[in-house]
């Protein structure tokens, strides 16, 4: 993958879009679709048809939806963290992005859902521990049950399941800013560095659970793998004018991932570098955008909203447990929730930046204030200690 010369790379392919490819905003949406799409088939028939469509030739395409999502997201994230000039800033930015439209998706669920789809009596399902457990959901801390909700559903009791993945998301960006402290900004050799730690590590890990011998996950990849395909989209950013742009690559990759992905021992593993390929490379095409793609991103809405909207359909109307017609309705429903998360949760959240970049300002000059009193300038005039790093502009925060 490391260029000839004259050959185009990955940094050419993204300057070329003035570092915004449409690609990126296409996949982002078609993998939300897919997600509703996936779950389509446990929330019409249940967890037995489910499993046996991971098995299936399908499998391969079902298991790289949730780690394409990462990928993409370390790369993206990768490009806001060169922006970003403090760690306290690259924070900031993700918890606006990541926690207003969580909070409000919870929220509705637990008083907005729930209240209506309950078969206990409403006194009793807001004194009930579950409930105070789920609204714990804001934070991070995921659970999934609502007392006496979903009950007769093919997928008995659960309310989001796609929630499994902000744990992992919020990990992801804790382990971005231990790297970006260990010396990420200078030696951008420590995240493939990190990558091909932890993939040993939980492999290792994984072997020994199982008494050293390897056990395929059944279905969905652990959720460990994660953090290892958000790091990869990190690293692929970072050496982007140094791994090549090209179709054949691509469709050796995407070859490769399948196969990988479709019951090799070990191909959880060994997918990782050929799907991020695949990923980064479908992002960085450029096609003509679209309504659906130019000035909003529904994406994170309907991920957030699609399984608790089958859930609802699947409970009122039972004649919608087909898989094909649990899409043709649910789909569009949850894009009216992301649509509605976008304009009136995710977009006005992100105008917080401007006071983000206040708030860092003002703690980099306490800060400074702080250092100068404790090492004070020599009598040459020479500082006892250098500055800290200049906060992000507003400019640089509206980027």
């Amino acid at each position: 993958m490391l260029p000839n010369a004259g050959a185009r790379t990955l940094g050419d392919q993204l300057q070329a879009a003035g570092g915004r490819p449409a690609g990126f905003d296409y996949l982002r949406i078609a993998l939300s679709f897919a997600v509703v799409a996936m779950h389509s088939f446990s929330t019409s028939y249940g967890r037995a048809v489910d499993e046996a469509l991971w098995v299936s030739p399908m499998g391969p395409f079902l298991r790289a939806v949730v780690p394409m999502f990462f990928i993409l997201s370390g790369f993206l994230v990768a490009g806001s963290f060169e922006r970003c000039k403090t760690i306290t800033m690259f924070l900031g930015l993700r918890a606006i992005r990541i926690y207003p439209a969580l909070s409000v998706e919870v929220i509705l669920s637990a008083f907005l859902i729930g209240p209506f789809v309950t078969a206990l009596p409403l006194a009793h399902y807001f004194t009930d521990p579950e409930f105070g457990a789920y609204l714990l959901n804001v934070t991070g801390h995921i659970h999934y049950y609502l007392p006496g909700v979903f009950a007769e559903t093919p997928f008995p009791r659960m309310v989001n399941a796609q929630l499994w993945t902000v744990p992992y998301e919020l990990e992801c960006y804790i382990v971005m800013a231990a790297l970006i402290a260990f010396g990420l900004r200078r030696f951008r050799s420590v995240a493939p560095a990190a990558v091909v730690g932890l993939t040993l590590l939980y492999f290792v890990a994984h072997l020994a659970k199982y008494d050293w011998t390897y056990v395929p996950p059944p279905g969905i990849l652990p959720g460990s793998l994660l953090i290892v395909d958000f790091l990869i989209g990190v690293s692929l950013y970072l050496y982007r004018d140094a791994v090549t742009f090209r179709r054949p690559w691509f469709i050796a990759c995407a070859v490769l991932s399948y196969v990988a992905l479709y019951g090799m021992p070990g191909g959880e593993y060994l997918a990782i570098p050929t799907l991020a390929y695949v990923t980064i490379y479908l992002g960085l095409c450029n096609p003509r955008r679209l309504a659906i793609v130019s000035g909003a991103d529904y994406s994170y809405g309907v991920y957030l909203y699609g399984f608790v909207v089958q859930q609802a359909m699947m409970y009122w109307f039972p004649g919608l447990r087909i898989w094909w017609l649990n899409i043709i309705v649910c789909l569009p429903l949850a894009a009216v929730f992301a649509a509605l998360s976008w304009h009136f949760v995710e977009k006005p959240a992100l105008r917080a930046k401007p006071l983000l970049v206040a708030f860092d300002a003002a703690r980099t000059r306490w800060l400074s204030a702080v250092l100068a009193r404790a090492f004070p300038a020599d009598r040459g005039g020479r500082p006892g200690v250098a500055a800290p790093t200049e906060p992000m502009t507003a400019q640089d925060a509206a980027r």
